[in-house]
């Protein structure tokens, strides 16, 4: 015989199944909408993670440059000529009388005879017009001898006639002549004199300006002397030619840089630093000059006024012996102390972080696990390093590579 099932039973368990299994959905969904976006990996090997410190950080520039001469002097063309002779090569050293090259030109050697000729006529002029003036004042001279001897006898004359007039043996109108003919050749004697002093000055501002002449010709023909042996191009000073700017044949003007002499044993580097770093550099800071085989140290001698080309020129004066093999052109890189700050937070430089500015980095949990995104404060910064002013703390561990991949995570996983 059939047995009857309980009917309202089996409904009220469905039913509890229903709302238990409706629950069960409804918190599995809410656990995963909690759960959100998964966080991205990076790989911990390919990222540079450096630790934030507080001490002492040294500020530096870094520029690139070249080892030049201390001392040099370019050798230029005094006059205009064509390349004859070229004894000497690059390289070679060299003494102040050491010719260089010979150059030639007709005209300059005609141009010093002209100059020779014309001083030649002038002096001989010169001597002419002393002759000259010599004679006329000693015929003054004379004229003036024979008033004087005139005046004198005179004078005798009109004083024993005065006297036999005073005793009557002479009539008074020879006596009264007498004396006036000796006052005139009195006045004449004194006119004469004035004129002979004339004639003496005369003489001499003739004579001077005819020297003057003859002194601006001489002058001249020095200057065409000089032109002829400057044809004869020598170093000037002792050393090493270094660099020879002309071929034989080639025509040269006056002015133009015909060689280059240095004195090889005293260098000093000119350093090509940014324009955006070079703000900071003063003359005095101390230099470490690196030559690819030493480290030489040295200071900053003086900083270019203007840019060029987006770069401050820099020269350092060396002050350490330099390696074997350092020579004028060498390439050379040098780092720049600024300054020493003591007591700031400091972290390696960020990839793109820039002084003075605020930037945002993945700084790393404590279990190094995951690297969450802070905004930080950035300072004065150096080659390697940059002060952190504020969002990090002293022993914070950051990302210092580039992670704009991860621009819009607000953290990593790092594996």
């Amino acid at each position: 015989m059939d047995i009857p099932r309980p009917t309202k039973n089996r409904r009220r368990a469905s039913l509890l199944y229903g709302a238990l299994l409706l629950g069960a959905l409804v918190l599995i969904t809410f656990g995963m909408s909690q759960l959100g976006q998964a966080a991205p990996e990076v790989d911990g090997a390919s990222v540079w993670i450096d630790s934030v410190k507080q001490g002492e950080m040294v500020r530096q520039v870094v520029g690139p440059g070249t080892l030049v001469p201390e001392n040099f002097r370019w050798i230029t063309a005094d006059t205009a000529g064509r390349i004859e002779h070229l004894p000497l090569r690059p390289g070679a050293s060299v003494k102040e009388d050491t010719q260089l090259m010979e150059l030639s030109n007709p005209d300059v050697a005609l141009q010093a005879l002209e100059a020779e000729r014309q001083l030649a006529v002038a002096e001989g002029e010169w001597m002419a017009l002393k002759e000259e003036l010599e004679m006329q004042r000693l015929e003054e001279e004379s004229s003036l001898a024979r008033l004087s001897t005139e005046q004198v006898t005179t004078r005798r004359r009109a004083e024993s006639t005065t006297a036999l007039g005073e005793k009557q043996y002479i009539a008074s109108v020879e006596m009264l002549e007498l004396n006036e003919k000796s006052q005139e050749l009195g006045q004449q004697l004194q006119l004469q004199q004035r004129r002979l002093e004339v004639i003496s000055r005369s003489m001499a501002n003739r004579l001077a300006a005819q020297r003057a002449q003859v002194q601006r010709l001489k002058a001249v023909v020095d200057f065409r002397r000089g032109q002829v042996e400057s044809m004869k191009v020598r170093a000037r000073t002792d050393g090493l030619l270094q660099e020879l700017s002309v071929e034989l044949g080639q025509w040269v003007t006056p002015g133009m840089v015909l060689a280059k002499v240095i004195q090889p044993g005293v260098l000093k580097a000119v350093l090509r630093v940014p324009e955006t770093l070079a703000k900071d550099v003063q003359p005095g800071q101390l230099v470490k000059v690196d030559t690819r085989t030493a480290i030489v140290p040295g200071k900053v001698a003086r900083v270019a006024p203007a840019a060029v080309q987006g770069t401050v020129l820099v020269e350092v004066s060396l002050e350490g012996e330099l390696p074997a093999g350092a020579r004028p052109d060498l390439s050379v890189e040098g780092t720049i102390e600024l300054e020493r700050l003591d007591g700031v937070l400091n972290v390696g430089r960020p990839a793109g972080a820039q002084p003075s500015s605020t930037m945002e980095l993945f700084r790393l949990t404590a279990d190094g696990t995951y690297a969450e995104r802070v905004k930080v404060h950035l300072g004065r910064s150096s080659v390697n390093t940059i002060e952190v002013l504020d969002g990090l703390a002293a022993g914070d561990r950051v990302i210092l590579s580039d992670m704009s991949a991860w621009s819009e995570a607000p953290r990593v996983r790092v594996q």
